[in-house]
This record gives C-alpha cells, structure tokens and sequence, in this order.
C-alpha cells in the first residue's frame, strides 16, 4: 500500500475497581510482554508497556488499518484470557470497562518512556519493548 502512519498513542487502562491483581513480579512482567505481543499481531508497533498493580500503560504506534476502540478491546480481551488460563487464583480477573487514550508527539516520546518505566519504581514492573529508538523511528 502507499499510505504511511504515525501515530504514537499512550494507552491507559485499570483492572476493575482498581483492584491490584498484578502483585506478583513475574505476572505483571509477562503481563505487560503479552500486551506487548498482542499490539505487535495486531499491527501496532509497541514501544513501551509498564505499570503497577492496578493499571497498564501503553506507548504505540497506531496500525493504520485498526480503531483505537478495536486495539483497546482486544487488548483487555486476550491479555484477561491469558491472566485467567495461567493463573487459576484469578479467574475472576478484569480490566476496567474504561480507558484513556492521548496522541504523543513524537518529541514527547522519550519523556513519556521514562514516565511509564518509572510508574513502579519500588518494583520496576516494566517492559521495555525491544529497540525503542528504532520502534520510533519505524
């Protein structure tokens, strides 16, 4: 095709009543790796994931060919059926029905990378995607 995009969102979404479901490091790691996963088949090119317990945020570029209410939709769903099938204690998991979503400039990207990797800094639950600066770029 001959069109090209780039638009940065950050994604911002709760688990239901702000409920900290995501207290185990490993979980809330590949959590945000999952979301990461999920982005990327979808056509969006993530370039940061993190956040605490109760919430994730989002840096990616935006697919061309997909709605940010489908991307957020299929986020929530997939990542809930993986959290569900790996952790038998959290069947009753749930993201928010909400969510937040605000266009980036790309000049405000690396202060927004900083901000979601420090949004847990006791922990550092983050996911640093691979290659920021090329996935900004790209």
């Amino acid at each position: 095709p001959h069109s090209y995009t780039k638009v940065l969102i950050h994604i911002v979404f709760s688990t239901k009543h702000r409920t900290p479901y995501l207290t185990n490091r490993e979980l809330c790691t590949k959590t945000h790796a999952i979301l990461g996963t999920i982005a990327k088949r979808l056509g969006c090119n993530p370039i940061q994931i993190g956040g605490p317990t109760d919430h994730a945020h989002l840096l990616t570029a935006l697919s061309r060919t997909l709605s940010i209410a489908d991307l957020v939709k299929e986020l929530k769903r997939l990542s809930t059926n993986w959290i569900r099938n790996r952790e038998p204690t959290l069947q009753v998991f749930r993201w928010q029905t909400g969510y937040g979503v605000f266009s980036v400039n790309l000049s405000n990207a690396a202060r927004l990378i900083k901000y979601i990797q420090n949004q847990e800094s006791t922990t550092n639950h983050d996911q640093n995607v691979k290659s920021n600066e090329h996935n900004l770029r790209d």
